[in-house]
């Protein structure tokens, strides 16, 4: 019997003895809300696979969307669905920080970082636009011009004058 069955074992316990204690009353929490707890402790279940064993990174994937998508989802169910509106660019970002984590923790394959760019990026964007931050994007041209004119006027000042 390995060690892991053992852990899944004492899980499988646990979430049944609290199971049991709330349908006869001796805890009380509402499971529309809570529900999402176990969908992020599924993703760290599979983060807690890889830690044991380094090799196996392609468990990092699952193991980042499900904590991402969770987390969503535990916001909704205690904010209300409707702000699902606005953290649904999560379903980009999961994936993408599972491509930038599978990159940075397993081999270094280059071929990651595209998805994990266009995604996490892509998905960014929609949470800024959503969030308001994005109406903010032209001050990056501003910051842009700003700095090309201090670095002409640097470089100019620099410059020996040719006398004519």
């Amino acid at each position: 019997m390995k060690t892991s069955d053992i852990i899944i074992g004492i899980g499988f316990i646990i979430i049944g003895i609290i199971f049991l204690f709330e349908n006869f009353g001796y805890i009380a929490f509402d499971f529309e809300e809570i529900w999402p707890l176990f969908v992020v402790l599924g993703g760290c279940a599979f983060w807690v696979g890889y830690l044991k064993d380094k090799k196996n990174y392609g468990l990092i994937m699952p193991g980042t969307i499900l904590i991402v998508y969770g987390l969503m989802f535990w916001y909704c169910s205690f904010e209300g669905w409707y702000y699902m509106t606005a953290v649904w660019p999560g379903f980009l970002i999961g994936p993408g920080l599972g491509f930038f984590f599978m990159y940075l923790l397993g081999e270094k394959e280059k071929g990651l970082l595209v998805p994990a760019t266009i995604l996490t990026g892509i998905g960014v964007l929609f949470l800024f636009r959503y969030s308001g931050i994005l109406r903010y994007w032209p001050v990056i041209f501003i910051i842009i011009g700003l700095l090309l004119i201090f670095r002409y006027k640097k470089q100019s000042k620099q410059e020996p004058e040719n006398p004519a």
